[in-house]
């Protein structure tokens, strides 16, 4: 709930760029201005790490909309949920400071949907993510790609994932929810 009027601001700006601009290509990386607020802030007065997090997923929303795919989404009652993400620092963004959350798709395996968010500041990059999200259904299980593309069409020029991201997921994953995981240390 912490950027709840952010993210319904984005949808809606997202919605009036999509009928204004049209769809946006699954291989196109999507913008979004925000502003660093001071609730945004720790306490050594730079955005907080776990912020970023929470701001890009606006860049998120705004590819959803703007390509089409929220709107396949809700007619047959399927969501994403992000099952891992990890996200590297290079400068820290300030009180007031006007960036932009850049996103963009970087394909897709038998499981899962990758993507890269960066902060942007003049073209300059000062945090990227890589996030793995997965697709669901409201009326339970895991939405194959067969029946994800089969609703949107599958991207055309959508390269493959580069082999160190599926390094990074599987060496990030944790058992499935089912299965025993046991918090021990060792």
């Amino acid at each position: 709930m912490n950027v709840i009027w952010r993210t319904l601001l984005v949808m809606w700006n997202a919605r009036r760029r999509l009928r204004k601009e049209g769809r946006l290509a699954s291989t196109e990386v999507g913008r979004v201005r925000v502003t660093t607020l001071p609730t945004d802030l720790d306490v050594l007065r730079h955005m907080n790490n776990g912020r970023y997090l929470s701001l890009f997923d606006l860049g998120r929303w705004d590819l959803l909309v703007r390509t089409g795919m929220s709107g396949a989404m809700k007619r047959h009652g399927w969501y994403a949920v992000v099952s891992s993400e990890t996200v590297t620092f290079r400068k820290s963004l300030e009180l007031w400071q006007r960036f932009d959350v850049e996103s963009r798709l970087l394909g897709h395996d038998d499981k899962a949907i990758y993507l890269e968010h960066r902060a942007v500041v003049d073209g300059e990059i000062y945090a990227k993510a890589i996030v793995r999200a997965r697709m669901l259904k409201r009326s339970g299980g895991t939405l194959s790609h067969q029946e994800l593309f089969a609703a949107i069409g599958r991207p055309e020029g959508l390269p493959d994932v580069e082999q160190w991201v599926h390094e990074w997921a599987a060496a990030s994953a944790l058992p499935p929810a089912r299965a025993d995981a046991p918090s021990t240390w060792s």
